[in-house]
């Protein structure tokens, strides 16, 4: 295969049948048509690709991102990793493997040719029409007696499942999950609350068959021995294991005013709780207590469907702590442009009813409000109990569970996901963090650990959340920023903001201004973000490459 760099310029694209292999063979552009470190989706056929030249190498990959489908070419190009410009999932270039998540699967990587001054793409038509390339694994084998088992049906577990058997892992793997359903994309679940669980899935049985996983639902951890190696379930029924990954995430925060047990009043973490609250909710009074992402994706979710929508919160403004005054003010506005009222700065006092349903809710200012069906969104717990007293774990102060970069807790235990308080490089030091991308990608340095081939924890947090159509898109830590500084404005809904600590800048939010996002988290991970100081003397900074 040759390569060759080149210069900017446009080119046509013609293309044939490829006798040798029965594929496509296209002429997708000329030498010089892109710069190095430039990409552009290029026609192959009735279908498309990403080409790319980097570090002076031409390759091509499929053009959608394997998460949702977005378009590659509009993301983040950095050190041969093309970045998602919507959930910052990336993938190698030259591979087209996936190296950050979300997302399970790997993208088709179709050959390049350089013909004279042509670039020529070659291509199967079955890798032009999937823009999905399920990752090569192995399967179980009966000589292999080890046993892996994964606690669990999250994205850490089967990330962590899914990277046994890609790196070779021929034991026996059993998957556990609280839930009855398999493992789903759970954070569609706040955004569409009458999805099923088939709907949602991340795989079907039919993967979990072909490469050797067993999966049960329905398994509720209650205990583990470490000196036996053997974890205990509610239903009485117990597990040895070689080694095993928790992954186990949390429990809703309860509500402990008086009446919260009336009906009426849901919270939301599973399919049948989304279930239950889309079933209720047409015309009713909805109160959502919560004005945080869960909360206010719910209140933005049902708003059409209720006759009324009310968040009550205890801060002053949404989001004021995590995104900023200035960006929860816009937020808080796109929600009342909407219809949906708000109670800020104020807590419940007592949740009121009648005949054993929720009526009302009495806040702590004095004011009452109608309410015939109440979501509470007041965070998450972490489910680790099951671990308390066992020999070597340590837990942080609000109860995750501490581990090294393999997500190693003690011996044998791994813990991963929203449970695992972990080393974060880009940080340098531990954090808890409950980010969906994160879970998948501590669910791989699991699998990595078990394996004893442990890698660095290169990865930059990425979060996403969507209300009213609108996206908001958020990489690094931002927590303990003393500044914020924004390009754009938060009250049109279109903004570049960077949150300084000292002399850096540790993360970065944006809304209408893709890929921004993405591209700062290339630079978070590269060490190339502009320092704090750039970015208060020009805040345009936020907008370059």
């Amino acid at each position: 295969m040759g390569q060759s760099q080149g210069k900017p310029g446009a080119s046509a694209a013609s293309s044939a049948a490829s006798p040798a292999s029965g594929g496509i063979e296209a002429v997708v552009a000329k030498v010089g048509d892109l710069k190095d470190g430039e990409m552009k989706e290029v026609e192959v056929g009735s279908g498309k690709a990403l080409l790319v030249l980097s570090n002076g190498e031409y390759s091509a990959i499929g053009h959608k991102c394997s998460h949702y489908g977005a378009p590659l070419a509009k993301g983040s190009l950095c050190n041969n990793t093309v970045r998602c410009p919507w959930h910052g999932a990336c993938f190698n270039v030259k591979t087209g493997d996936i190296e950050d998540f979300p997302g399970l699967d790997s993208v088709p990587k179709f050959g390049v040719r350089v013909d004279g001054e042509d670039i020529v793409v070659i291509a199967e038509q079955g890798a032009l029409d999937n823009f999905r390339r399920t990752t090569d694994m192995v399967c179980r084998k009966g000589d292999d007696e080890r046993v892996f088992v994964i606690v669990g049906g999250g994205g850490a577990g089967i990330s962590c499942a899914e990277t046994l058997r890609q790196q070779g892992f021929t034991g026996r793997i059993l998957m556990f999950s609280r839930e009855d359903c398999l493992p789903y994309d759970r954070p569609k679940l706040s955004k569409s609350l009458s999805s099923t669980a088939e709907a949602l899935v991340l795989r079907k049985q039919e993967f979990f068959d072909e490469h050797s996983i067993e999966f049960a639902g329905g398994k509720e951890v209650v205990s583990v021995d470490a000196a036996a190696k053997e974890v205990m379930f509610a239903d009485g029924a117990s597990q040895k294991y070689d080694r095993v990954l928790f992954a186990t995430g949390g429990d809703p925060r309860m509500c402990s005013c008086p009446g919260a047990g009336l009906a009426g009043i849901h919270y939301l973490r599973t399919v049948p709780d989304g279930n239950k609250i889309a079933a209720e909710v047409e015309g009713k009074n909805l109160v959502v207590v919560g004005s945080s992402f869960i909360g206010m994706e719910v209140a933005a979710g049902l708003q059409s469907k209720a006759a009324s929508v009310t968040v009550v919160g205890r801060s002053d403004v949404p989001f004021a702590v995590s995104l900023g005054k200035d960006i929860g003010l816009g937020l808080k506005k796109m929600h009342e442009d909407k219809g949906v009222k708000f109670h800020l700065g104020t807590t419940v006092k007592e949740f009121k009813g009648e005949n054993g349903r929720v009526t009302t809710l009495e806040l702590d200012n004095g004011e009452v409000v109608a309410a015939d069906l109440v979501v509470c969104g007041l965070g998450v717990t972490p489910t680790t109990s099951y671990l308390d007293g066992v020999d070597g774990i340590e837990f942080s102060a609000q109860k995750s569970v501490v581990v090294d970069s393999a997500m190693r807790a003690s011996g044998d235990i791994f813990v991963a996901g929203d449970i695992a308080h972990f080393p974060l490089p880009l940080l340098e030091c531990n954090v808890t963090i409950g980010h969906w991308q994160l879970a998948a990608r501590l669910g791989r340095a699991a699998a990595m650990g078990m394996l004893e081939k442990s890698t660095a924890l290169d990865t930059v947090p990425f979060f996403w959340t969507q209300m009213f159509g609108k996206s908001l898109r958020y990489a690094g830590y931002g927590q303990g920023h003393d500044d914020i500084i924004i390009e754009g404005s938060p009250a049109e809904l279109k903004f570049a903001a960077a949150y300084l600590k000292g002399d850096k800048v540790i993360a970065v939010a944006a809304m209408g201004m893709d890929p921004i996002v993405s591209r700062a988290a290339d630079h978070l991970l590269a060490g190339t973000m502009p320092s704090a100081a750039d970015v208060r003397a020009n805040p345009k900074a936020l907008l370059s490459n």
